[in-house]
């Protein structure tokens, strides 16, 4: 019988058919994709006719689509719905595939023809999004080490693939500690604790079996049992288990493996001659250098930490008012920083909580949607990969546009944190075909399922990275969708958070799970009031984190990882009541893969940009106004890698911004 992953599926728009996709079908599936991927390029690289777009470039964009059929349905069951077999499967893969794209990098017969297109463009008259399209390909190639020669070629593949399994193996032994470490709670140890915390705590128990509730390492329980756990014995013993991942000595401890990548990482850059590996990632990027994204670290880093020691300094007082003889400590910040929110804003989040429904935010996240772009959602009847996921079909004046899936809560089986991927991205050529876009997110389950604010912005910030996708409207699926600059990428997800915080939003979703009243508008106010609360916290926690990840690249790759890190927070006078938001050895945005590496700044790159741009519609005609979210539309969602990014914010600002937005919107301005 032929494999279902090499089928053409006739299931609805083509989506994956999961019900009939076994774990037994990727390993024979791959092996039959790679080789018809490696067979494609052997007939371009072969080609006896001269090189020119149409037989190298445009044939490079339509080699390899059932591998990518096949690697979008594993690496969504793999990071969503993790099992012993797929992870198995996942240390296979990932040494092959960087193989087979190393062969293909260093393929000198196929960089002959490409480099003769790029020399050749000016004579070609390309369109502009062709010009992109070959820019990026030759450049590509040269950055992945096609030019060398000799030995270094050589080198270069042997790098990639240990590359990939170093990257593998740090993001399962992440998994495995996340999935591994809970703490039982007695009956007693609940008191304090508000009843979706409870809750929450009780359905993490049963998952694990353990006959009683428990604290686990998902972000969604661990952070509110800090925040309001009056059991200071219990919230140290869960925040060190919390920092501790991925440095528990033992199989899955990751500090070794961070140093190997540092040090590999190092020697790539060197051998495509960058003086360090932070200069070689960033020379795409719309920061261009390590001295940028220092310079606007620490633009926010000075402002930031004199709000957090200032806030430190309260927090303390009111440790030592309840008899505890100091200092404050990592795990008494969030417990202390939510009794003084009470304070100053008469605010309790278990009162606020019951009017963020899951169910209610999704619907507040797709009117937004539909208000500025004329989106609509239809759920979809479809199987799935798991139970908890669920599908809609997206359309425009009746027009199917993607088909969006949301898989929204946290399980032993999935990895931390959220994200958004595409199965399918949008492209033109060779055929037409529409996006298949998933969010990914870890969501305390709940009947109703609740969300504190935080977990709504989350969800609206993916809900903006899959709009990013969805709305693609390029010829080439190199540049659609999200294939754009790191520090570009995070805009449409950062500004799509500010809708979230629009007032006549939040009174038509922001409904009691019991009663189905609005929320009232003093509780409104004092949401809105409290949204810049703490800020110098979290800007603190993510900035050292930035700051961090660009020493370890910018310069010699650091023997002791862990030192270096101890080296750049003394350097920086980090406070030491305030955690890195990533520690090195569970630092999956810089070690799990290159994404983020040298570019986890890019989240404050972005949102110096997004302050700015929802400042343009609010000094229009307000955060609906049609015709900037006409020119956002057309300027930067639908447009994907296909211009320059900076030309992409110009043509929809008129400008660049400065950093006074961001200061600001994080109430951190003088």
């Amino acid at each position: 019988m032929t494999n279902v992953l090499l089928q053409d599926w006739d299931t609805p728009f083509a989506i994956a058919p999961f019900d009939r996709i076994t774990d037994d079908d990727f390993a024979p599936a791959l092996d039959t994709a790679l080789a018809l991927h490696s067979a494609d390029i052997d007939a371009i690289a072969g080609n006896d006719a001269a090189p020119d777009f149409a037989n190298t470039i445009e044939a490079l964009e339509a080699a390899g689509a059932g591998l990518d059929k096949v690697l979008g349905a594993f690496f969504t069951v793999a990071g969503a719905d993790s099992t012993p077999a797929r992870e198995a499967l996942q240390r296979d893969f990932s040494p092959r595939l960087a193989a087979h794209f190393a062969e293909i990098a260093g393929n000198k017969a196929l960089f002959a023809r490409v480099a003769a297109v790029w020399a050749a463009r000016d004579a070609l008259d390309l369109t502009d999004e062709q010009a992109r399209v070959l820019m990026l390909t030759h450049r590509n190639y040269v950055r992945a080490g096609a030019a060398l020669e000799g030995a270094a070629d050589a080198r270069m593949k042997v790098m990639k693939g240990r590359l990939a399994e170093l990257g593998t193996a740090f993001t399962q032994n992440l998994l495995a500690d996340e999935r591994d470490w809970f703490m039982p709670l007695s009956e007693a140890d609940l008191e304090g604790l508000p009843g979706f915390v409870v809750d929450t705590a009780r359905a993490a128990g049963d998952e694990k079996e353990a006959g009683g509730p428990v604290v686990t390492l998902s972000r969604s329980l661990i952070t509110p049992f800090l925040q309001f756990s009056p059991r200071r014995d219990l919230r140290e013993k869960a925040y060190r288990a919390w920092a501790a991942r991925g440095a528990n000595g033992g199989a899955t401890d990751n500090r070794a493996i961070a140093a190997e990548i540092l040090k590999l990482r190092e020697e790539r850059a060197q051998l495509l001659g960058y003086a360090s590996f932070a200069e070689y990632k960033l020379e795409t990027e719309m920061a261009k250098t390590p001295a940028a994204v220092r310079d606007l670290l620490m633009s926010v880093w000075d402002p930031a930490r004199a709000r957090a020691e200032d806030d430190g300094a309260v927090l303390e007082q009111m440790l030592r008012a309840d008899g505890i003889d100091g200092p404050l400590e990592p795990w008494d910040w969030r417990y202390y920083a939510e009794q003084r929110r009470k304070a100053l804003h008469d605010l309790d989040e278990a009162e606020v909580k019951p009017y963020f429904q899951l169910d209610r935010m999704i619907e507040a996240s797709f009117a937004c949607a539909t208000r500025l772009f004329g989106l609509a959602f239809k759920p979809l009847d479809v199987p799935l990969y798991h139970p908890d996921c669920r599908a809609w079909e997206v359309t425009r004046d009746g027009r199917h546009v993607a088909v969006f899936i949301g898989d929204y809560f946290a399980r032993g089986s999935k990895r931390s944190g959220a994200w958004c991927s595409a199965m399918r991205a949008q492209a033109k050529f060779p055929q037409a075909q529409t996006p298949v876009v998933i969010n990914v997110c870890n969501f305390a389950k709940g009947d109703p399922a609740l969300l504190s604010y935080d977990d709504a912005r989350t969800l609206f910030h993916e809900f903006g990275h899959a709009l990013h996708q969805m709305l693609s409207d390029v010829t080439y699926e190199s540049i659609s969708g999200t294939s754009v600059a790191r520090d570009f990428v995070e805009l449409p997800s950062q500004l799509y958070e500010h809708w979230l915080e629009v007032p006549e939003v939040l009174r038509e979703f922001a409904t009691h799970a019991e009663t189905g009243e609005a929320m009232p508008q003093d509780l409104l106010d004092k949401v809105l009031a409290a949204a810049t609360y703490d800020m110098g916290f979290q800007t603190v926690e993510y900035v050292a984190s930035a700051l961090v990840d660009l020493a370890f690249h910018d310069g010699p790759a650091p023997a002791d990882p862990m030192q270096k890190q101890a080296q750049v927070l003394e350097e920086i006078g980090m406070p030491r009541a305030i955690g890195m938001r990533h520690a090195t050895p569970h630092f999956a945005h810089v070690f799990a893969g290159d994404g983020y590496s040298s570019g986890y700044y890019s989240y404050m790159w972005s949102e110096v940009m997004d302050a700015d741009a929802f400042a343009a519609f609010e000094e229009a005609g307000g955060p609906f106004d049609a015709d900037r979210a006409a020119a956002l539309e057309e300027h930067i969602l639908s447009t994907g890698g296909s211009v320059d990014a900076a030309e992409l914010y110009i043509a929809f600002r008129g400008r660049l911004p400065g950093v006074d937005a961001l200061l600001k919107g994080r109430g951190l301005a003088a």
